[in-house]
Parts: C-alpha cells; sequence; structure tokens
C-alpha cells in the first residue's frame, strides 16, 4: 500500500518512475547540488536511485506538489508532474538509535519558495515519521551557508548540537516529546492520509 499525505498547502507524494526526469533536471543546477551536498548522477543513475530509494526501509522519501499548482481534482496514485516542486525526506540510519532520523527538505522550484512550503512538508514529514516508525528524534544537518534552511529549522525548535569544520555543517536536533508531539499536530490539525493498493 502506497500513502500520499495531505496538508493545507502542500501534498507529499511518494517518489514515482514519472517524476524522475524533472527531478534530474533540478539536479543538473549547481547551487542546488551545493545546498543538498549532492553528486551530478546522469539520468540512469537517477532512474537507479529511484528505485533504491522506494525499496530502503530506513529511507522515507515524498515529492513535494504545491497544491495551488494541481490541475484539476488531485487523485491518489496519479505523479501530477505539473506541481511538483521539491523534495522531503528522512534517514533512519543510526545504527545506535533507529528511532532517531535525519531529516532533508528541499524546494526547487524558485516559484514555489517563500510560501511557507517547505516549513508544511517537514511539519508534515514529521508527523508521519512519528505515526509510522515512532521516530523520537529528528537531526538536520545543513551547511553553514544555507540560511534559508537554518532559520526554518531554527523556527521550528530544532536547536544546534554540532559543527564540522570539514563539512562546514550544522547539525540540529528536535527531540520529540509529548508536548512537541501535541504541537506538531496543533500545526498541522487538518492533514489528510490517502492510500490506495
Amino acid at each position: 500500500m502506497k500513502a500520499s499525505v495531505e496538508g493545507e498547502k502542500v501534498i507529499l507524494v511518494p517518489y514515482m518512475r514519472e517524476h524522475v526526469p524533472k527531478y534530474h533536471d533540478w539536479m543538473q543546477d549547481p547551487t542546488i547540488l551545493e545546498a543538498t551536498a549532492s553528486e551530478p548522477l546522469t539520468l540512469e543513475q537517477e532512474y537507479d536511485m529511484q528505485v533504491s530509494w522506494t525499496q530502503d526501509s530506513l529511507k522515507q522519501t515524498f515529492i513535494v506538489l504545491d497544491k495551488e499548482l494541481v490541475m484539476g481534482d488531485f487523485i491518489p496514485g496519479n505523479p501530477h508532474i505539473e506541481a511538483m516542486v521539491g523534495d522531503v525526506n528522512i534517514y533512519m540510519n543510526d545504527l545506535d538509535d533507529p528511532q532517531m532520523a535525519e531529516i532533508e527538505i528541499m524546494i526547487a522550484e524558485l516559484k514555489s519558495r517563500g510560501k511557507g512550503l517547505a516549513q508544511e512538508s517537514v511539519l508534515m514529514m514529521m508527523v508521519f515519521a512519528v505515526e509510522k516508525f515512532g521516530i523520537h528524534a529528528f537531526h538536520a544537518k545543513i551547511g553553514e551557508s544555507n540560511k534559508a534552511s537554518l532559520n526554518l529549522f531554527h523556527k521550528m525548535g530544532f536547536q544546534k548540537i554540532s559543527y564540522s569544520e570539514i563539512f562546514k555543517e550544522v547539525t540540529l536536533e528536535l527531540p520529540i516529546t509529548e508536548s512537541t508531539c501535541e504541537k506538531l499536530h496543533q500545526l498541522i490539525g487538518n492533514m489528510v492520509t490517502h492510500s490506495w493498493p
């Protein structure tokens, strides 16, 4: 069963094969590669990556759709490429603490930046991760020059826990307590999950 999650401004949908060409286009942009600490891939490698992402139980990725750009009604299972503006991911790769997740957000389309989509996407992903995977803490690793992301995560209550001189990267953390959980639910009280086979 696959699931998509709908909020006020965004819909998070699974990363599908149909999304790969547009995603690949984004990842040709040097500023996006730098902000996401990514290496450029060929289109074929991007297709392979999409398959590996969907099969890895320690990762969860959603494509972010801007609801204002969805043509017609949202249909679960439809990739809605016309509304695709970024992605949000978690990695549960801490061997000492499988209930800790690293979270990332990218809004690649300039026209959809500054509208609050990143914040809502992160909040929705956190609620999804707490409910589905029992996550009790989130980390975000952000390049020190990426002021927009640093401000976004600080605004959501993440605190700096370390700094890597080598990578020029700040690690922020948000523990999920009962009160944090309640606050998350209040912030996105109208979140709806759609499922399909």
